[in-house]
């Protein structure tokens, strides 16, 4: 849908390695900041951050006169938490901790109307608040928003064929930090083993055909391994790392490296 710059995104992630910016705070206008800039996609995260569904509204929104993409990370996987963010028109959802076949097609049930799936209808935005028809809406609705569910633990591994096989996955996440920490190397998602697992994980995904998507650090070698690795898209910063990282450089910059003043 225009609203939501899906096909924008798509268009670029056919051809190219899309970036996005992590939101955690609640003011949309870092999203709106974060569109005009030129991030690819915002990562709404309403797993970790302390957002509202009406915060995440306006983050949403944000972005609408730009050529960002708006994905939203859910708390949770369950059609009740998942129903009324589907109704703000995100470009994707995004699903953590699906371990499991049986947990995927729940996660595809619940972005998706019947009969694929349990979605219930009560669109409002997504129709442009009766700007096209019910009709028309629908049909859009069987392919957006993205379904993105996150590989982030190594239960899913054993499954993960059987995951990338159910019908309506549009993309994986891997998730390093949890994969690393079910793995018993808490706080080592650059942990050789860990790397190995992740490098599996992409090879089988690249093989099914399934976009591949997760939120990393924004070196050139992280990136670079992350291209390798066939990715289409990565989250490589965060609204208060880079207001973090922004300061620091600043106000470092106070001192020339010997202890003396700058002309700051």
């Amino acid at each position: 849908m225009q609203i939501n710059n899906l096909e924008k995104f798509k268009a670029k992630a056919d051809k190219e390695l899309c970036l996005g910016m992590v939101i955690t705070l609640s003011d949309p206008a870092v999203s709106e900041l974060a569109g005009e800039a030129g991030w690819d996609f915002t990562w709404i995260d309403l797993e970790h951050a302390p957002l509202s569904i009406e915060t995440a509204l306006g983050h949403v929104m944000a972005v609408r006169g730009t050529n960002t993409a708006p994905f939203v990370r859910v708390s949770g996987n369950d059609p009740v938490i998942i129903k009324p963010l589907l109704e703000l028109a995100p470009a994707g959802i995004i699903i953590p901790m699906v371990s499991s076949a049986k947990e995927a097609a729940a996660a595809v049930a619940a972005c998706r109307y019947p009969p694929r799936g349990v979605r219930g209808c009560g669109p409002r935005r997504g129709m442009g608040f009766g700007t096209i028809s019910l009709k028309e809406y629908l049909k859009i609705s069987e392919s957006d928003p993205m379904i993105i569910v996150q590989i982030e633990h190594i239960d899913a591994l054993a499954q993960l064929d059987e995951i990338l096989a159910v019908d309506g996955i549009d993309s994986i996440c891997v998730g390093p930090c949890d994969l690393a920490s079910s793995m018993g190397k808490l706080g080592e998602a650059d942990n050789t083993e860990v790397e190995e697992v992740i490098d599996a994980i992409c090879a089988k995904a690249r093989a099914a055909g399934k976009m591949i998507g997760s939120a990393v650090g924004g070196s050139p070698e992280i990136i670079d391994r992350w291209r390798s690795r066939g990715a289409s898209w990565l989250a490589v910063a965060g609204d208060c790392g880079c207001i973090m990282s922004t300061s620091k450089g600043i106000l470092d910059a106070r001192t020339d490296g010997s202890g003396k003043k700058s002309i700051y």
